[in-house]
């Protein structure tokens, strides 16, 4: 997220998702459901009886901001993932607690509640060999608090992806995606492998500028307000464009239009929603211990594909820990292919993708290379297995990273002033995980 040169710091276009927000509120406050949301029996806690209102979103201030991202639920309609009253995933306490981290930035020697603070943080878990080394909440949220993941969700839906090409539901990564979308036959995505999508190198032109009440984006966040979201969202889709002579698999440009795709074929792909897929093969077989609920376009039917998952913390950390494992359930089975994580990590080289921050290229299947920039002043910026962490990132600092080598999983909740800036909270981010791993590796 942090090198993208097509998005603005400026967070002005969130207004229009302010309004898309207040309209999912009113049909979400007719669900006839305890909780807002049809199937969600238990209520997540806090479950707050006053939200902010969505129109002000940009004027929200902290304290209204982790009250709206811990409601994001019931703003829209959503469709529940259930856990089917699975027994949980055990995630035992550790015998050696992380306590404490030290790391430097800009001069300064920083520790755990400096980074606490600097990023906002109202959620953090560290998973070491499987086991809760570290768990915080604040501002009110609790562990039955569900809170929204943004384009952490792109790494869910990678995943989900990658069950269906184990089950055989999708054939190649290879194959068109108009072979699962046949509705977009005649577009510039005609050409389009699910492997050029999932690696953002589509080749389509789609403005992800947040600032513009004219993007691509923006345009998106419009449709999610509308009576029919979903026709909306497939016609803005259906109608980008391809720059002159830039062919599919040559550039990378990070496109939440094409994330949504990816969620659709995974959708036509196995007659699932996101959200049913997602119960069905992983939250109930693995033991989360917690109901979720997904961004629904047309509940029941068509997922949010580009964000939209919404769940516990300790639940992230069992994705997380699901994902560490290559796709295991605790009854042995797996899941994902022998390879998935591997490919799915494999960054795209692609124009626009290498950068000095990340040599070997920063996108996969819908996961991040993020790597304190060469240029940062801070310490420890590398450890002996750094480059093997891999990330799903989503705006204001949704965060989940995970090293296979350490047995290590870091989620993190928080509520960044700005989207996305400024950059050096993504630095400070690589910098606390490779604090972590010095701190839990001297224990």
């Amino acid at each position: 997220m942090r090198v993208l040169p097509n998005k603005n710091n400026n967070l002005k276009a969130f207004s229009v998702l302010a309004l898309a927000m207040l309209a999912g509120a009113a049909q979400a406050a007719d669900a006839g459901s305890p909780c807002g949301v049809p199937g969600l029996q238990t209520c997540p806690q806090p479950f707050d009886t006053v939200l902010p209102a969505a129109k002000d979103m940009l004027t929200w201030n902290q304290a209204d901001r982790v009250v709206g991202f811990r409601n994001t639920y019931r703003l829209y309609q959503g469709d529940v993932f259930a856990s089917h009253g699975a027994k949980p995933y055990p995630l035992p306490d550790a015998a050696n607690k992380l306590t404490d981290i030290h790391y430097s930035m800009d001069g300064k020697q920083l520790n755990l509640a400096d980074y606490l603070a600097n990023q906002s943080v109202t959620g953090m878990l560290v998973l070491k060999d499987g086991k809760i080394a570290y768990e915080h909440y604040d501002k009110g949220n609790t562990p039955q608090s569900l809170w929204t993941s943004r384009s952490v969700a792109k790494s869910v839906v990678s995943v989900l992806v990658g069950v269906a090409i184990k089950e055989g539901k999708i054939g190649s990564l290879d194959d068109k995606i108009v072979q699962y979308v046949p509705e977009l036959k005649g577009t510039e995505w005609e050409a389009v492998s699910l492997h050029q999508l999932m690696q953002h190198t589509s080749g389509v032109v789609w403005d992800e500028n947040y600032a513009s009440a004219d993007s691509d984006f923006s345009h998106m966040t419009q449709c999610e307000a509308k009576p029919n979201p979903y026709d909306c969202v497939l016609n803005l889709v259906k109608s980008v464009k391809r720059k002159p002579g830039v062919k599919p698999g040559e550039v990378w440009s990070y496109n939440t239009g094409g994330a949504w795709l990816v969620g659709r074929v995974l959708e036509n792909a196995t007659g699932m929603t996101i959200a049913q897929y997602l119960q069905s093969r992983v939250w109930s077989k693995f033991g989360m211990q917690q109901d979720g609920v997904w961004h629904a376009l047309v509940p029941g039917k068509v997922d949010m594909g580009g964000h939209g998952f919404n769940a516990t913390l300790r639940d992230w950390g069992r994705f997380g820990q699901f994902v560490l494992s290559g796709g295991q359930l605790p009854s042995g089975e797996k899941l994902l292919p022998d390879d998935w994580i591997a490919r799915s990590t494999h960054w795209t080289q692609a124009k626009g993708s290498v950068t000095p921050a990340a040599p070997n290229g920063q996108y996969g299947y819908q996961w991040w290379y993020n790597a304190a920039a060469p240029d940062t002043k801070g310490e420890p910026k590398k450890t002996a297995t750094s480059d093997q962490t891999f990330w799903a990132l989503g705006i204001f600092g949704q965060t989940i990273a995970i090293n296979p080598a350490e047995h290590l999983v870091v989620v993190q909740w928080s509520t960044w002033k700005n989207a996305e800036t400024p950059y050096s909270l993504y630095d400070e981010q690589a910098l606390m995980v490779n604090a972590v791993s010095k701190a839990l590796d001297t224990k």
